[in-house]
């Protein structure tokens, strides 16, 4: 069984690259997810273990510190860009990177650009601590600029960011050796969460846009948290309604714990 280590960069308090009505941290964490899904989906003896499955901040040597206690096989951390120009998609392995660093960096460039196209801004190297510190290979994507309205406008496309998930599950795969799975091995039913059923889109869109979801995993299990918080924004709404445009929501909202006390 491989262990895939998938770390979506940023988090929590940390936005990461913010414009264009985009952050970072949001999109990292739905690619990352993404590749989760699709990998352990389609392929047979692969792991895949996240960083962060929901939106917290972790410090980079915490980061690296479980990925290696977890003894991965690789690492991938997740990120885009912002500051570069005319945008694009580049890769990152240290600069005293293994034989083996090299290689998942060539397999997973390749795999993602030609999946997703655009600028190819190359194959670096860098002193990034994820792959610094990693005791696996290591490799860190870039993928597209926040800060260039090209790129922010494909990153809004549910499209790219499948395009995006794509080449990394294809470069993962080609470099591990993994074999896929035969359809009688596959569930009977698959979707990727990242993405609004056909009937759900529209409804989808206008929930998002009331704020009542963030718009991410559309396809995904609801919490009891986030019940809550969707119950409460509800529950807020018809007060306001109830109170009127120019009542006192406040008020309301007391007089209508006091009717459920007595009641």
């Amino acid at each position: 069984m491989f262990k895939v280590w998938i770390d979506a960069g940023h988090g929590g308090k940390d936005p990461g690259a913010v414009a264009n009505g985009i952050q970072e941290k949001d999109i990292v964490l739905n690619v990352s997810i993404g590749i989760k899904n699709r990998l352990e989906a389609d392929y047979e003896k692969v792991q895949v273990l996240l960083s962060r499955s929901t939106d917290v901040f972790l410090e980079l040597r915490d980061r690296t510190a479980k990925a290696n206690a977890a003894g991965a096989d690789i690492l991938v951390s997740i990120h885009c860009n912002a500051g570069g120009g005319k945008g694009g998609f580049e890769s990152f392995r240290y600069t005293s990177a293994s034989e083996n660093s090299i290689k998942l960096q060539d397999k997973l460039h390749k795999a993602i650009m030609g999946k997703l196209g655009g600028i190819d801004r190359g194959q670096k190297a860098q002193n990034l601590h994820m792959v610094r510190e990693s005791k696996m290979p290591a490799v860190l994507t870039e993928n597209l600029f926040v800060d260039v309205v090209d790129d922010a406008d494909r990153l809004k496309q549910a499209s790219v960011i499948d395009a995006i998930i794509d080449g990394h599950v294809q470069g993962i795969a080609a470099y591990l050796g993994l074999v896929q799975k035969t359809k009688e091995d596959k569930p009977l039913s698959q979707r990727d969460i990242n993405v609004p059923s056909k009937w759900a889109e529209v409804t989808w869109e206008e929930v998002t846009a009331n704020g009542y979801f963030d718009g991410t995993r559309p396809g995904a299990m609801i919490t009891r948290e986030e019940t809550a918080i969707v119950t409460n924004r509800l529950r807020k709404n018809f007060l306001k309604l109830i109170a009127g445009i120019n009542g006192n929501v406040a008020d309301m909202d007391e007089r209508l714990k006091k009717i459920e006390k007595e009641n």
